[in-house]
């Protein structure tokens, strides 16, 4: 007996949209850090949490 094989989503052209950047923000007691990833290259930030 031959299987068939069902896809959850059919094949179809690629759209014209793409991901062109994704970035994570993380807060500890004493600093934050900040990344961001781009086509062009990554970016980060590392800063001190200011004491109020």
């Amino acid at each position: 007996m031959a299987e068939t094989v069902r896809r959850a989503r059919p094949e179809r052209a690629a759209p014209g949209r793409h991901l062109v950047a994704a970035g994570i923000i993380r807060r500890t007691p004493d600093r934050t850090i900040t990344v961001r990833v781009t086509t062009a290259g990554v970016t980060g930030v590392i800063t001190k949490q200011v004491t109020r």
